[in-house]
């Protein structure tokens, strides 16, 4: 077993190196989206370094986590604004009422952990809460295009503020357009750009960097109008970030004065809701991208989040939240315990002082196209698309939520977007209010011990979102190092949320060695055939096999294969490929087994179904995937088309340090494919003239081995049957030539 790392001051003395090493990459990447955050909050700019500083500092002393990162992130940007926005009585003390909120939110927040009600974030609709982040990301798009393309908009509305960048577009200023395009082609394509220097610091540093450059070529120091294509426009200091001389002069104080009115208290309940979501699933998300496998105290820290929050809101932060983006750049360059959170507050603050002078001269639409670039992929179109891939319902719930929240603000959004659910959860399941209730909450779901010391978690009625935290309880009890079967045959409907609970407790649990299976879905149908999508139990409803189903299925009996169509949770062996290592495996469905018998080689082809990122930002992804098992010992090696695996893998490629390994004798298979692996004189001993020769031959493919197994596929997306047959093919002569 791999050593875990010691915790508390013994681990602080044994991990410093590699902890420091990791807290430099995160504060290079924390000081311009903590400043960008806070100017697109309407914040000072300040308030976004100190918070990550106090995120850093302060939630290290008391946390649950072990490798998070915590500061301010995109989802305050929304409830400051609408705290300023609501709370602005022309005082100039907007944001001071906002720090008093702040303040007051955290204090709540630190109870709720303190009263061990960390789970409370697991009955948030998951549609609902993605919609939520859609409609965030739509608001720091509407604010901050204006600032990317030196226009403004005097609509207090959104959507207003989004047609008049289209309406404003030919009065855009090209000098500040020219530096948001440079930007914006920087985020887009710095994972592609091979050069060692460019890649050793992240895409917002060298968007800042290459941004004041600009600056002196346009002398945007002085007030002045520089003429283009016959046009003036005004160029000068405003278009400069603002920062204090002094860091001390960035401190600022609450003001209570606001505290006995409502819109004091929705801002309150806005960022309580929002920060204690984000930080929960995204403490979640890091347990799982943890290598060694650790759990977050979700309780303990949730109390350190609340306690930091109070911090920044004494002294002008923003609120603190654990940072998806922050979390996953320090786990790869190698943190081990939480103090390299503490060691990024430290290096940041000795960055902003030392760097200050330097960042008054990076102008705000630097800052302003990282935000939209944040924003898009809040709310892209492959947003939408992963949501309605999870069912048609799942879209009009986050549409709803999404267009309300836009219309009104994020705690009526949210309360609406669960209401739309628990009413459409109720017609669905076609029973009156009283009785819907007591079959999520009265239900008779139990716990019963097998004779072979396995359990049956038998669900019944009910189980929704607002049934996650009677299941939790009931997992509670159930004793570790067993085998589990999850019965749900007698529910009458079972909601997204619910399953990703589930799930999650299933990949949580085959990760440590248990099994643990659900079943009992057989009878329920769906509008769509995502494992997490709502299911409903009807009378006499039996499972119907779709076109492409039924296809495999004439395949497997023309050619006396073993066809499976239903969902199988049991992927552990796919883990030992390199693919997956950072790729969470939902599930695999839609299963054919054969073998080669001549060579006794055995083959499984199945619908494979993963994710790619982490937390809200997840995307969720389906392959047909073929492993062969080999018979002997070969290289681990991955093979990939030359190219292609900047558009699909490049985080995998670049996490591995592998290089290309070329092939002198073979210049046109050496272009064709990228052959990466660390033992480079077995692989090329492995790769020889008649293998080499079959490649060339054929069809490119993704090959990867794990040493006694390879996996296939072509592109991520699922296979036709004449595709799935040309990869049978495709393997058969390759097996032939392995074994």
């Amino acid at each position: 077993m791999e050593f875990i790392p010691k915790t508390g001051i013994k681990g602080l003395i044994e991990n410093w190196q590699a902890d420091v090493i990791a807290a430099i990459s995160v504060s290079l990447i924390a000081l311009p989206l903590s400043l960008g955050i806070a100017l697109a909050a309407g914040a000072p700019a300040m308030a976004g370094i100190l918070s990550a500083i106090v995120g850093g500092v302060v939630t290290t002393l008391y946390r649950g986590g072990h490798v998070s990162v915590n500061g301010p992130a995109k989802g305050v940007i929304a409830v400051i604004l609408f705290g300023i926005t609501v709370m602005d009585d022309g005082s100039g003390q907007a944001f001071n009422y906002v720090l008093a909120a702040i303040v007051v939110s955290g204090a709540i927040q630190a109870v709720l952990g303190v009263l061990k009600l960390g789970r409370l974030a697991d009955i948030f609709h998951s549609s609902v809460i993605h919609g939520l982040l859609a409609a965030i990301g739509i608001i720091i798009i509407a604010k901050q295009i204006h600032v990317a393309l030196g226009t403004k908009s005097e609509s207090s509305s959104i959507i207003q503020n989004l047609i008049d960048a289209f309406l404003f577009l030919p009065n855009a200023n090209p000098f500040v357009v020219v530096i948001s395009f440079v930007g914006l082609l920087l985020l887009l394509f710095h994972s592609k750009i091979s050069f060692r220097v460019f890649q050793f610091f992240p895409a917002p540093i060298w968007v800042i960097a290459l941004s004041i450059p600009f600056t002196y070529l346009f002398n945007f120091f002085e007030p002045k109008t520089l003429d283009f294509i016959g046009n003036s426009y005004e160029v000068g200091p405003y278009l400069l970030l603002d920062i204090p001389n002094s860091f001390s002069d960035s401190i600022l104080h609450p003001n209570f004065g606001k505290i006995e009115t409502v819109e004091f208290w929705t801002t309150v309940i806005s960022i309580l809701i929002i920060t204690s979501i984000e930080s929960l699933a995204i403490a979640k998300a890091v347990d799982k991208i943890d290598p060694y496998k650790r759990k977050t105290d979700l309780n303990k820290d949730l109390t350190g989040i609340g306690l930091s929050t109070m911090v920044a809101g004494f002294v002008g932060g923003l609120p603190i939240i654990a940072v998806i983006i922050r979390s996953t750049v320090n786990i790869h360059n190698g943190a081990k315990t939480k103090w390299s959170n503490l060691y990024q507050g430290g290096f940041l603050l000795l960055l902003i002082v030392v760097l200050g002078p330097i960042m008054k001269q990076v102008p705000l639409c630097a800052f302003a196209i990282l935000l939209v670039y944040t924003g898009f992929k809040l709310a892209s179109p492959a947003v939408f698309k992963q949501v309605y891939n999870q069912g048609p319902e799942q879209l009009i719930f986050f549409v709803f939520t999404m267009v309300l929240t836009l219309y009104t603000n994020l705690l009526i959004g949210l309360l609406g977007g669960l209401l739309l659910v628990m009413v459409s959860h109720m017609l669905l399941a076609k029973e009156p209010i009283h009785r819907f209730f007591n079959m999520i909450y009265r239900s008779g779901s139990s716990i019963e011990e097998n004779h072979d010391g396995s359990f049956e978690l038998k669900i019944k009625g009910i189980a929704n979102f607002l049934g996650v935290l009677k299941v939790d309880k009931l997992i509670k009890n159930i004793p570790s190092g067993v085998n589990v079967n999850i019965d749900l045959s007698e529910t009458r409907l079972v909601g997204m949320t619910y399953m990703e609970y589930l799930v999650d407790y299933l990949r949580t649990q085959k990760d440590s060695g248990r099994n643990v299976a659900i079943k009992g879905l057989d009878s329920h149908v769906s509008y769509s055939t995502h494992n997490r999508g709502l299911k409903i139990s009807l009378n006499n409803a039996t499972p119907k096999l779709s076109p492409r189903q039924l296809r495999l299925q004439t395949l497997a009996n023309e050619r006396d294969y073993f066809f499976n169509s239903q969902v199988e949770w049991d992927t552990v062996y796919l883990k030992k490929f390199h693919f997956f290592e950072i790729r969470p495996i939902e599930r695999k469905s839609n299963t054919l087994n054969g073998s080669f018998e001549e060579i006794n080689m055995s083959w499984e082809i199945s619908d494979v179904t993963f994710n790619e990122g982490d937390a809200f930002s997840a995307e969720t992804f389906n392959t047909t995937m073929m492993v062969l098992k080999i018979n002997r010992v070969i290289p681990v090696f991955t093979m990939e088309k030359e190219g292609l695996f900047e558009k699909i893998f490049d985080r995998v490629i670049a996490l591995t340090g592998f290089k290309d390994i070329d092939f002198d004798m073979y210049p046109d298979f050496s272009k064709r494919f990228l052959v990466t692996g660390k033992d480079e004189p077995k692989i090329r001993a492995f790769f020889n003239d008649e293998l080499i020769q079959f490649f060339e031959n054929h069809q490119i493919y993704h090959i990867e081995s794990n040493g006694d197994a390879i996996i296939i596929f072509n592109k991520i997306k699922l296979a036709r049957t004449d595709e799935t047959i040309a990869l049978i093919n495709y393997t058969k002569e390759l097996a032939l030539l392995l074994a």
